[in-house]
C-alpha cells in the first residue's frame, strides 16, 4: 500500500479541524439552548463554558474566606454577575473559534484569486459574528457564504436571547430580594424562626402564625422555579451583609417545622403547606448544586435554646399542642427533614445559616443608619 501523498494528509486535517469545529460550534449552540431556552430542569450537567464558571468559583470563594466579612461579601456578590458574563464571553469565543475552524476547513474562501491563512479566517469569522463583516474580506464560494450566514444568524441570535434573559434574572431577584428585606421588621436581622413566631403569636396567636406562613408558600414556590431556571441567581448577594436568601428560606422552614410540632391540631395547615414547598425547594437546589446533604458541625437548636423559645410562648400565652418532649421530637424529625440540605448549600454558597432563637435587638435593619 502507497503511502498518502501531502495532499491527501492535508485532506485529512482539513477534514479532521472541520469536524472539531462543527463540533463546537454545536456544542455551543447547545449549550445556550439549555442555559437560556430550556432552564427548567432540576439537573442539567454542564458542558463546557458553564463547566469552566463552576471550576473559577472554587479558588473565588477560598479567596473571599481569607477576606474580612464584608470584603468577602463584595467579592462574592461579584462573583454571579461575573460568572454570568464569562459563560457569555466563553460561549461567544469558542463560536468565533469553531466558525474559523470551518472556514479555514473549507479552503479559506475569502479573497479573489488566493487563499488567507487560519488567523484571518478566525477574524473573518469573528466579525461576522459581531458584525456586518470585515471589509477587505468577502466569501468566495457557495460553502464560504452559507457558513457566513450561519455564523451572522447565529451572533444576531444570542444577541437577541441574552436581552431577553437579562431583564427576566434581573426582575426574578428582584421579586425575591424585596420579600426577604420584609423579614427584617418580623423577625429580625438576621431573621430567626423563634422571633418570627413569637411576634406573630403576640398579636394573634397561631392563627397570625398561619396566616403569615401562608404568603411564604408562593415565595418558596418561585424561589424553587426560578433558581432552577437560573442557577446563577443562587449566587446573587443581597444588599444587606445580615440578610439573603437561604437564610429567608431556612428561617421559614424553621418556623413552619415549630408551628407544626408545636400548635395545637389542625391551627397551622397553612403552615404544612409552606413547610413542604419550601423543604421541596431546598431539596431540589441541592441536588442541582451537586451538594450532598451533611449534619450540621453543631446543633442550631441546642435544648437550652430550645427551653427558652418554649418559655417565650408560654410568657405570650400561646397555647402549645402538648409537653416540651413531645414538642421536641417532632421538631427534631421535621427538622432532619431540610436541616442536612442547608447546611451543604450553606457552605456552597456561602451564605449564614440563620440563628432559630435571636434577642430581641435595636440593630435589625429598619431601626439602624449609615450614621447609627
Amino acid at each position: 500500500m502507497s503511502p498518502a501523498t501531502p495532499a491527501a494528509k492535508v485532506r485529512r486535517v482539513h477534514i479532521l479541524v472541520g469536524f472539531l469545529g462543527g463540533a463546537l460550534v454545536a456544542l455551543m449552540l447547545l449549550e445556550i439552548f439549555l442555559a437560556f431556552l430550556l432552564p427548567r430542569r432540576v439537573k442539567r450537567d454542564p458542558l463546557l463554558a458553564r463547566r469552566v464558571a463552576i471550576y473559577i468559583y472554587g479558588p473565588w470563594r477560598a479567596l473571599a474566606r481569607r477576606l474580612p466579612e464584608r470584603a468577602a461579601d463584595t467579592l462574592l456578590g461579584i462573583y454571579g454577575p461575573f460568572g454570568l458574563l464569562l459563560d457569555l464571553a466563553l460561549w461567544v469565543a469558542l463560536l468565533m473559534l469553531g466558525y474559523g475552524c470551518l472556514q479555514w476547513a473549507a479552503g479559506s474562501h475569502l479573497a479573489v484569486g488566493h487563499n488567507v491563512d487560519f488567523g484571518q479566517d478566525l477574524y473573518f469569522a469573528a466579525a461576522t459574528l459581531v458584525s456586518t463583516g470585515p471589509s477587505g474580506m468577502a466569501a468566495q464560494s457557495t460553502f464560504a457564504r452559507a457558513l457566513q450566514v450561519l455564523d451572522a444568524a447565529t451572533g444576531l441570535a444570542v444577541l437577541t436571547i441574552v436581552i431577553s434573559y437579562l431583564p427576566s434574572l434581573y426582575q426574578a431577584f428582584s421579586r425575591r430580594e424585596t420579600t426577604v428585606s420584609q423579614l427584617d421588621a418580623r423577625a429580625g436581622s438576621p431573621p430567626s424562626a423563634g422571633r418570627l413566631v413569637v411576634r406573630a403569636a403576640e398579636r394573634g396567636g397561631w392563627a397570625a402564625v398561619n396566616s403569615y406562613l401562608r404568603g411564604w408558600e408562593e415565595w418558596s414556590a418561585e424561589l424553587m422555579e426560578t433558581h432552577l431556571s437560573y442557577p446563577t441567581l443562587a449566587y446573587f448577594r443581597s444588599q444587606h451583609i445580615n440578610q439573603n436568601w437561604l437564610a429567608a428560606l431556612c428561617t421559614i422552614l424553621d418556623a413552619s417545622a415549630l408551628s407544626v410540632a408545636a400548635a395545637p391540631e389542625g391551627t397551622v395547615e397553612e403552615a404544612r403547606f409552606t413547610f413542604a414547598i419550601s423543604r421541596h425547594a431546598i431539596a431540589d437546589l441541592a441536588y442541582t448544586f451537586r451538594v450532598k446533604p451533611s449534619e450540621a458541625r453543631q446543633d442550631r437548636l441546642p435544648p437550652a435554646d430550645f427551653d427558652a423559645l418554649i418559655a417565650e410562648l408560654r410568657a405570650i400565652g400561646v397555647e402549645l399542642r402538648d409537653a416540651p418532649e413531645d414538642i421536641r421530637k417532632r421538631l427534631e424529625y421535621l427538622r432532619s427533614l431540610y436541616e442536612p440540605y442547608a447546611v451543604v448549600l450553606s457552605d456552597h454558597v456561602e451564605l449564614a445559616l440563620p440563628p432559630w432563637l435571636a434577642p430581641e435587638s435595636p440593630t435589625d435593619n429598619w431601626r439602624t443608619t449609615a450614621w447609627h
